[in-house]
């Protein structure tokens, strides 16, 4: 038994991997891009434990986005900055 190669021949297996290619590339056009700040809070989720910058890779479990302001404001009034990511040095904080 001889077998030939279709090449461009669309099989039921192709269609599958193409549609869902295409709802991949949707999902990552439709996803909001990461937030450019991030404070973490702490266990009683009232206190604020640090700020990272959003592309930090060792932000916690317990981060809300913030603003470039509220991260500001957050260094300012004594919230430790991340050691790992250094928010603030990108917010011109160090000097």
């Amino acid at each position: 038994m001889t077998t030939t190669s279709h090449h461009g021949s669309r099989t039921p297996e192709n269609a599958d991997e193409e549609r869902r290619e295409a709802e991949r590339r949707q999902a990552e056009e439709r996803r909001l891009p990461p937030p450019e700040w991030l404070i973490e809070r702490g266990l009683d989720r009232s206190s604020l434990v640090a700020v990272h910058t959003g592309d930090c890779w060792d932000p916690g479990k317990r981060q809300m986005p913030a603003t470039r302001e509220q991260a500001r404001d957050a260094i300012r009034q004594q919230v430790p900055a991340c050691s790992k990511c250094r928010p603030d040095t990108r917010l011109g904080l160090l000097e």
